[in-house]
C-alpha cells in the first residue's frame, strides 16, 4: 500500500467529480490496485460514492466487494439494486459471493440469488457458518473421473479454461462423487497421454470436513505446506476446495481474535475505525467485569485496614507483589493460549506444562524477590519488611505461573475459548493472592515490622 498514491488518486477523483467528469474519476479509481482501490473508495464522501457507484462496471463493483471488509461490502451491496448486485456477484468467486449474500437480509439475498447466472455455484455454500470449512470453501475447482486418461484430463482443462483463482490441483472422484485422489499439474503433464489418472494420482489426500472449524483448516494447511485443501462431507463426497489465500485471511482473523480476547475485547470485527457507539457497546461489558474483580481485590485489602494503619509502608509495596504476579501470569497465559491455538498443547502434556510453568514462576520469584527484598532492606533499613516482600513475591509468582498455565486449559476443557476471560480471571487471582500473602505475612510479623 502506498498512502501517497491513494491520496493523489483521491484528489484526482474529487477534482473530476467537481468538474462533472465522472468517467475521469472512474479511470483514476481504476488506476489503483484492487486493494488500494477499495481503501480509496471507503474514504470517499457519501455524495461522491452516490455519483460514482451507478457508473461503475459490474467487474469493478465485483472487485470492490471482494476487497472491502465484510461490513463495508454489505453496506455497499445494500445500496445496489437487485440486478446490478447480481451482475457483480456473478463476476466474483463463489465463496466471496456467498459471503456477501450471507450477510444480507434473507429476502434480499434470495431475490439477488434468483437473478444470478452463477447461482448454482453459490447456493451450496450458503448453509454453512462463516467460520467453518464449508463457509470458507469455494465450488470453483476441477475434478476428474477415476477412469479418465492423462490426455483426457488435459483436454478437459482446455474446455473448462480454469480462472486464475482456481486451485492448481485436480481432484479425482469415483462414481459416487467420493474423493479418492489428487493429481498435480506437474504429474499430469509428465504422464504418458494414454495413462489412466488412477495409475499416477496420489491416493493419500489431506482433507477436511465441511463442519470443521476454520482454525483446524489453517493449522493443517500450514503444517503440511498445502496450496489448497479439499472439503468433503460425512460420506467423503467432495463439496469444495479452500485455497491458500483464503487461509491467510483466516490466520489474520484468528490471530486478531486471540489478541482481542486477551485484551478483553470479545468482538474480533472491531477496529480502530469502528464507530464510537459500536466500540463503547462492545467493549464496555468487560470493563464492568474488570470493575467487579477490582472491587473484590479491594475487599481483600480492606480486611487488613487496621494493619495498614499501623504500618503504612505496607501500602507502598503491596502493588509490587501484585504487579510481579500479574506479569508472570500474563507470560504463562500468552504462551499457553498460543500453544493451544496452534495445536501444540494437548491433554496429555497438560500436567507437565502446568508444573513446568509453576517451576519457572518459582525460579523467577526467587531471583526477583531476593533482589527486591535486598533493595527494600537497604532502602528502609527494615530486614523484616524486605524479607516479607521477598517471600510474598516468590509465593505469588509461583501461583501466577501455575494459574497462568492452568486457566486456559480449564476453559478449553469447558469448550470455551482459552483466550476469552483468561486475563480477567488470572489477574484477579494473582492480585488477590498477592495482597493476601503480603499483608498476611505483615500481620504475622507485625512486631518485627514495628
Amino acid at each position: 500500500m502506498d498512502p501517497t498514491q491513494i491520496e493523489n488518486a483521491l484528489e484526482r477523483i474529487r477534482a473530476a467529480l467537481e468538474a462533472g467528469e465522472v468517467q475521469s474519476a472512474i479511470d483514476s479509481l481504476r488506476e489503483l490496485r484492487p486493494a488500494d482501490r477499495a481503501e480509496a473508495f471507503v474514504d470517499l464522501e457519501d455524495d461522491e460514492v452516490a455519483a460514482l457507484l451507478p457508473e461503475l462496471s459490474p467487474r469493478t463493483t465485483a472487485r470492490l466487494l471482494t476487497e472491502l471488509e465484510d461490513q463495508q461490502a454489505v453496506e455497499l451491496a445494500e445500496t445496489l439494486d437487485t440486478d446490478r448486485l447480481a451482475e457483480a456477484l456473478d463476476r466474483m468467486a463463489p465463496d466471496e459471493a456467498a459471503d456477501v449474500l450471507g450477510d444480507l437480509d434473507p429476502q434480499h439475498a434470495a431475490d439477488v440469488l434468483a437473478e444470478m447466472e452463477a447461482a448454482e455455484g453459490v447456493r451450496p455454500l450458503l448453509p454453512f457458518p462463516d467460520k467453518t470449512a464449508g463457509g470458507r470453501m469455494t465450488t470453483s475447482f476441477i475434478s476428474l473421473p477415476l477412469s479418465i486418461s492423462a490426455a483426457g484430463a488435459i483436454e478437459l482443462l482446455r474446455r473448462v479454461e480454469p480462472g486464475s483463482d482456481t486451485p492448481y490441483y485436480l481432484y479425482v472422484q469415483d462414481m459416487a462423487g467420493r474423493l479418492v485422489g489428487v493429481v498435480g499439474m506437474r504429474e499430469l503433464l509428465l504422464a504418458s497421454p494414454e495413462a489412466a489418472v488412477q495409475g499416477f494420482m496420489k491416493s493419500k489426500v489431506n482433507f477436511v470436513q465441511t463442519h470443521d472449524d476454520q482454525e483446524v483448516v489453517a493449522r493443517l494447511m500450514s503444517r503440511y505446506g498445502l496450496g489448497a485443501i479439499p472439503v468433503v462431507d460425512d460420506q467423503r463426497v467432495l463439496r469444495g476446495v479452500i485455497s491458500h489465500d483464503d487461509i491467510l485471511d483466516v490466520i489474520e482473523q484468528e490471530a486478531t481474535e486471540d489478541l482481542y480476547r486477551l485484551a478483553n475485547i470479545s468482538s474480533s470485527d472491531l477496529s480502530i475505525d469502528s464507530p464510537v457507539v459500536t466500540s463503547v457497546r462492545r467493549r464496555l461489558p468487560w470493563l464492568y467485569i474488570n470493575a467487579v474483580t477490582a472491587l473484590f481485590a479491594a475487599w481483600v485489602i480492606a480486611n487488613f485496614q487496621t494493619l495498614i494503619a499501623q504500618v503504612a509502608v505496607l501500602a507502598v509495596f503491596q502493588s509490587v507483589v501484585a504487579g510481579m504476579g500479574g506479569n508472570t501470569a500474563t507470560q504463562s497465559l500468552t504462551l499457553m493460549v498460543r500453544a493451544i491455538a496452534l495445536g501444540e498443547q494437548g491433554a496429555r502434556q497438560a500436567k507437565r506444562t502446568v508444573l513446568k510453568e509453576g517451576l519457572i514462576g518459582l525460579l523467577h520469584g526467587v531471583f526477583v524477590g531476593s533482589v527486591v527484598g535486598l533493595g527494600v532492606w537497604l532502602w528502609k533499613r527494615n530486614l523484616a519488611l524486605g524479607g516479607i516482600l521477598a517471600v510474598a513475591i516468590v509465593g505469588n509468582m509461583l501461583v501466577a505461573g501455575l494459574v497462568g498455565a492452568l486457566v486456559p486449559l480449564v476453559l478449553k476443557s469447558l469448550k470455551l475459548d482459552p483466550a476469552l476471560a483468561s486475563s480477567v480471571i488470572v489477574t484477579t487471582f494473582t492480585d488477590c493472592i498477592g495482597f493476601a500473602l503480603f499483608l498476611g505475612l505483615g500481620a504475622a510479623f507485625l512486631p518485627q515490622l514495628l
